[in-house]
């Protein structure tokens, strides 16, 4: 094929590829990356939010790894909790978050601690500069007047201001050892992977056929990339930072 004769359609499908590509290589690794880390982790604690679909281990490293827990908050039955998701990328885990209703439960499963159920009474918006106070005046023992503060940015795909999703402690109760050891999210990496490659065969056989090789090639190229990072990921916060310029320049946060 002689390359200075490639349509303008074709050189727009191919860089779309490469940016889905890029997108679906921040997932790959941050799925395949979670697995390394939680595998190694087996005391982490899981928060579970039946009625948006969220089942995530909670980490105290960052919020490219997944659900974050503040350094402000406290232990569940100790005070107010504070967890932090993102809402595009790196696993998105509170993507629905804004779909959380008055009497949703969020439950969280804590090591040493318990099965803690929480019910959510409201929610808001806030500017990215908010303030967050936290009642620090429990006494020992008391689990009554704690609280949960889930937050994400708002709207989807900016970071301007903060969608915060409170919920009131309502019981508690022994620990669910089953959900400490599921991994819901155990095969996404591949499951992504196997995904982009058969979107690339499809667009590669609607295509003219003089132009079907070059974007074949280009995604079976950006496929085995994709493999790789299945098979040896990165730091996910490490992922995060050298891929900043791309979610400015979409404008995705």
């Amino acid at each position: 094929m002689d390359l200075k004769n490639i349509k303008i359609a074709t050189i727009i499908t191919i860089i779309a590829f490469i940016i889905i590509g890029l997108y679906a290589l921040t997932e790959v690794n941050y799925f395949s990356y979670k697995n390394v880390v939680e595998h190694d982790d087996i005391n982490a604690s899981v928060v579970i939010i039946p009625s948006i679909g969220v089942f995530e281990k909670i980490n105290n490293v960052s919020i490219s790894q997944g659900v974050y827990i503040d350094q402000m908050s406290n232990l569940p039955t100790k005070g107010d909790v504070v967890l932090f998701g993102h809402r595009t990328l790196q696993g998105s885990p509170f993507l629905r978050l804004d779909s959380l209703k008055k009497g949703d439960i969020v439950t969280l499963e804590w090591p040493e601690i318990g099965e803690i159920n929480y019910t959510v009474k409201s929610s808001k918006i806030v500017p990215a500069s908010y303030g967050l106070y936290l009642n620090e005046s429990h006494m020992e023992g008391d689990i009554h007047n704690q609280e949960i503060y889930l937050i994400t940015c708002h709207p989807l795909g900016s970071s301007a201001e903060r969608l915060i999703v409170v919920g009131e402690l309502n019981s508690t109760s022994l620990i669910n050892e089953t959900a400490l050891e599921e991994n819901p999210h155990a095969s996404w990496a591949w499951y992504i992977t196997l995904g982009f490659f058969a979107l690339g065969l499809i667009v590669s056989f609607l295509s003219p056929e003089e132009e079907r090789k070059i974007i074949l090639a280009v995604v079976i190229i950006i496929t085995i990339i994709l493999v790789y990072f299945c098979l040896f990921p990165i730091s996910s916060q490490i992922w995060a930072d050298q891929l900043g310029w791309l979610n400015s320049m979409m404008g995705v946060n």
